[in-house]
């Protein structure tokens, strides 16, 4: 194997070892959604816990008191305590490469708009915690902005990895430079935009994501969708590219207080036993999880309530990150 292919992470559906999932825990964050936020957050996990069957669940709480009701809500689950901003570790943890190492990269609250205390360094204490060896990685990632099918493929997207509220100056061949460099990705699929409204300036994991080597899957919209340009885009440039499409129904147009949010199906988190798919309450809610399920026939496939997270911004995929096998 080259030394490429011993750092390349491996694919969500690999063996895991654990989960860190982000336990909600500033009601001055959350207000009002605090309490459902948490019941999502938990029965996210127990999805994944599968009653043992699945994976070790490391809910990260940030203070005492948060750990406390994570505890009750979840005692299935390892309770951790660390200070940290916001719960969405899939940006703010560390990627484990292929050979167990964490590779820390920089983090600077999205492009500068969400400065929390605790989010610039929790994915090294996380790490540290589980006696994981660090790299640190000197430019700014995060992980939800890229999906790598574990053959040196990543998918990633042009509005947020070239943004200059990132890494000013580097552009496309200083990227693909990069991603090969610390993570062994040989081949990089540049899609375009992300999702309207995603304050991650268009993470591609709600966007589209592998399923298979080769093999990625992206929204089909029905006529309401405001997104539907940019899933359309999505799968000309993969299929352009020799990578094998699969469609899945898309939530369409989802609205809280009268403005568009950034709902998508494509949140979900691939489990050693389940794969759990945010819903909304929408038309198509069962039309995509029956899709996803038919992806991945070894798995159980939960189609779960995700409304009070999607508040903050993300989903179950966005409040999680995986520790492989």
């Amino acid at each position: 194997m080259s030394t490429l292919g011993q750092i390349t992470p491996p694919p969500e559906w690999a063996p895991h070892k654990a989960v860190w999932i982000g336990f909600p825990s500033h009601p001055d964050l959350w207000e009002a959604d605090l309490d459902q936020a948490q019941a999502e957050a938990v029965a996210f996990a127990r999805a994944v816990h599968a009653e043992g069957r699945g994976e070790e669940v490391v809910l990260v709480a940030a203070d005492k008191e948060s750990a406390a009701t994570a505890r009750k809500l979840a005692p299935f689950a390892d309770v951790t305590v660390e200070l940290f901003g916001d719960i969405w570790l899939r940006d703010t943890a560390p990627i484990i490469d292929g050979s167990g190492r964490a590779r820390d990269f920089g983090f600077n609250g999205w492009g500068g708009k969400y400065d929390l205390p605790g989010d610039e360094d929790i994915g090294a204490r996380l790490a540290r915690r589980r006696g994981i060896t660090i790299l640190p990685c000197d430019w700014v990632l995060e992980g939800g902005a890229i999906d790598g099918d574990g053959t040196g493929l990543v998918v990633t997207t042009e509005q947020c990895l070239l943004n200059p509220n990132r890494n000013p100056g580097l552009g496309k061949a200083g990227i693909e430079r990069l991603l090969r460099q610390d993570l062994g990705y040989d081949r990089v699929l540049w899609l375009g935009d992300g999702l309207l409204n995603d304050h991650t300036d268009g993470h591609v994991d709600n966007l589209a994501r592998f399923v298979g080597e080769n093999r990625l899957a992206i929204p089909r919209s029905p006529e309401n969708d405001p997104n539907w340009r940019v899933y359309q885009d999505a799968a000309e440039r993969a299929r352009a590219a020799g990578v094998e499409v699969v469609e899945i129904p898309s939530p369409g147009r989802v609205l809280r207080d009268d403005d568009v949010v950034p709902a998508s199906y494509m949140n979900f988190y691939i489990g050693n036993a389940a794969v759990v798919v945010p819903v909304y309450g929408t038309a198509q809610d069962d039309a995509a999880v029956a899709a996803i399920r038919t992806i991945f026939p070894d798995r159980e496939v939960h189609g779960l309530r995700a409304d009070a997270i999607l508040t903050g911004g993300g989903s179950f995929h966005c409040i999680s990150q995986q520790i492989p096998a």
